[in-house]
C-alpha cells in the first residue's frame, strides 16, 4: 500500500524542510517537493503541521517484577500507549536474577514480548550475576542483537554488583564493542540512611528523595565513568537526574572518553515537592533516582542542549497506586520504585520547544536519532529518508491537550502530570507504514511489532 503524506514540514535533526514524504510498503520511498504530482492509495493531510520520525523510547520496563509485584503494562498494553503517544520503537529490558543465565532470561523476554506488541521493539540485558558463564554468554547476546548490559549499583542483594564486578564486564564490553548501562547511585551508603530514617519513624514517601541525595548520585556516577576510563569500555549512565552526576559526565565528554547519558522527563518537569505531597500521594513519583529539587531541572535542559545529555527515555515503570504503591504506606522502603511516561515523552519534549529551551530539530534529535544512532537502529529507524522504515508520526504544534489518567491508554490508575496543560498533540502516526493511530482513534493490532537486532553504538570512537 502506497501512502503520501503532504502538505507537512519534515523535521529531522539536520533540520527541516518543507516536503511530501511517500511511503510504499514498509518503507519511506521518497522525498518530494510540495505538491508534487502523485497519486497513493491514501492521502494524509499534514497541513500546517510537522512530519518526524517516530519516536524512539530506549528505557521501558513492561511486565517487569519489583518489590513483590510487576510494574502494570504488559507488552501489548505498554507498546499500545507508547504508539498514541508518537513512540514507535521501544527498547525494554531482559532480567537476569542471581543464579540464572543471560539468555535463559532473554528467552523469558522474548516469550513475553513475541506476538503481544503494537509497535517494533528490542531488548537490553540486566545483568546480575556477574561470573564465568555470564561474561561468556554477553558474546551470545551480542550475536543475538542485544549489545547493551545494564548494572546497578544500587540494591544491594538485589541488583547491586561490586566494582569488581563491574570492571570485568566492563573488560568484556570493552572487548565485544557493546556498552554498558549504569544505573549509578551509592547502594551501600543509601541503605544505610534508609535504615536510619524508618528507625527514626521517618516513614513517608517524602523520605526516599531525603534519603537518596544527589551527591550519591555523582559520587557513584564519578565511579563508572572511572571504572570505564580503566577498562577502555563505553558508558551510558541511565535516568541522569542530578546536577552533580550531569557534571561528571560533562568532564568525562570533555577529555573525549565515550560516556553518554540520558535523562527522563520525570526530572525535567516533577520535583523533590511531589514527593512531598500530603498524606500518601506522594508515592506516586516514587522512582529511582528520587525526584530532585527543583533547581537542578535547569541544569538539565542545559545538559540537553550542550548534548552531554545525549537522549531522553522515560524509564517507563508503572505501578497502580491502589494495591501497589499503596504496599509502602508506613514505609517508604516498599514502595514499589516506578514512574508511567510512555506515552507522553514526546509532547513533554515538544514543551521544551515551546519554552524555548530547546530547538525544533533537538526535539526530534533527543527523541529519534540519537537512540536510534546509540542503540544501533540507524538509519533503519530515527530519520525520515528514502529507505528508512515508514515509522512516521504527523504532529500537530498548534493543537492543545491536558494530561490525564482519564484520558491516558498506559495501563495504570494515575498520571504523574495530572492537569498538565500542554501544546501540540499527535495526529497520526505510521509504523512501518501502517497507520495505527489516526483522527479515528487506534488502529494498529496486537503482534505488529516485531523484535528488533541491535547493531552496536554507533557514536563509539
Amino acid at each position: 500500500m502506497s501512502i503520501l503524506i503532504k502538505g507537512g514540514t519534515v523535521v529531522n535533526a539536520t533540520g527541516a524542510v518543507r516536503a511530501d514524504v511517500l511511503v510504499d510498503g514498509e518503507r519511506i520511498a521518497a522525498l518530494l517537493a510540495p505538491g508534487f504530482p502523485l497519486e497513493a492509495d491514501r492521502v494524509v493531510d499534514a497541513t500546517d503541521k510537522y512530519v518526524i520520525p517516530g519516536g524512539v523510547d530506549a528505557h521501558t520496563h513492561m511486565e517487569m517484577p519489583f518489590g513483590g509485584t510487576s510494574s502494570a503494562d504488559t507488552f501489548e498494553t505498554g507498546t499500545v500507549a507508547a504508539a498514541w503517544g508518537g513512540t514507535t520503537t521501544i527498547i525494554d529490558f531482559a532480567v537476569q536474577t542471581k543464579g540464572t543465565s543471560l539468555l535463559a532470561a532473554l528467552d523469558t523476554w522474548h516469550q513475553k514480548a513475541e506476538g503481544s506488541c503494537a509497535v517494533d521493539y528490542g531488548f537490553h540485558m540486566i545483568v546480575s550475576d556477574v561470573n564465568e558463564t555470564s561474561l561468556k554468554e554477553m558474546e551470545s547476546c551480542v550475536a543475538a542483537g542485544v549489545n547493551t548490559f545494564k548494572m546497578f549499583m544500587a540494591y544491594p542483594g538485589v541488583f547491586y554488583a561490586t566494582d569488581g564486578e563491574i570492571l570485568r564486564a566492563m573488560q568484556k564490553a570493552r572487548e565485544t564493542g557493546s556498552t554498558i548501562m549504569m544505573h549509578a547511585e551509592n547502594g551501600i551508603a543509601i541503605d544505610q540512611l534508609v535504615a536510619q530514617a524508618l528507625a527514626r519513624g521517618r516513614t513517608d514517601p517524602v523520605e526516599h528523595g531525603l534519603t537518596r541525595p544527589p551527591e550519591l548520585e555523582g559520587e557513584a556516577t564519578s565511579r563508572a565513568i572511572a571504572l570505564a576510563k580503566v577498562t577502555g569500555s563505553p558508558l551510558y549512565i541511565v535516568h541522569l537526574s542530578a546536577a552533580q552526576a550531569l557534571d561528571a559526565v560533562a568532564e568525562a565528554r570533555d577529555t573525549g572518553q565515550n560516556v553518554f547519558a540520558e535523562t527522563c522527563p520525570q526530572y525535567l518537569y516533577l520535583s523533590l515537592e511531589d514527593l512531598a505531597r500530603p498524606g500518601f500521594e506522594g508515592a506516586k513519583y516514587v522512582a529511582s533516582p528520587p525526584l530532585r529539587p527543583k533547581e537542578h531541572q535547569s541544569e538539565l535542559w542545559r545538559g540537553l542542549r550542550t548534548n552531554d545529555l545525549s537522549v531522553v527515555s522515560t524509564d517507563h515503570c508503572p505501578f497502580c497506586f491502589k494495591d501497589q504503591k499503596e504496599l509502602g504506606r508506613g514505609d517508604f522502603a516498599k514502595i514499589p520504585n516506578g514512574m508511567p511516561g510512555v506515552e507522553h515523552r514526546v509532547d513533554l519534549l515538544h514543551q521544551g520547544v515551546v519554552k524555548g529551551e530547546i530547538s525544533l530539530e533537538r526535539w526530534v534529535e533527543i527523541s529519534s536519532t540519537t537512540p536510534a544512532r546509540m542503540f544501533g537502529l540507524h538509519p533503519r529507524k530515527g530519520v525520515i529518508a528514502p529507505g528508512a522504515d515508514a515509522d512516521v508520526v504527523v504532529y500537530d504544534p498548534r493543537a492543545t491537550q491536558v494530561i490525564s489518567a482519564a484520558t491516558h491508554h498506559m495501563n495504570v490508575d494515575y498520571s504523574a502530570y495530572e492537569g498538565m496543560e500542554i501544546t501540540g498533540k499527535v495526529d497520526t502516526v505510521l509504523s512501518r507504514g501502517r497507520v495505527i493511530v489516526d483522527g479515528s482513534g487506534y488502529r494498529g493490532s496486537t503482534g505488529h511489532g516485531r523484535f528488533l537486532s541491535r547493531e552496536l553504538n554507533q557514536y563509539l570512537v
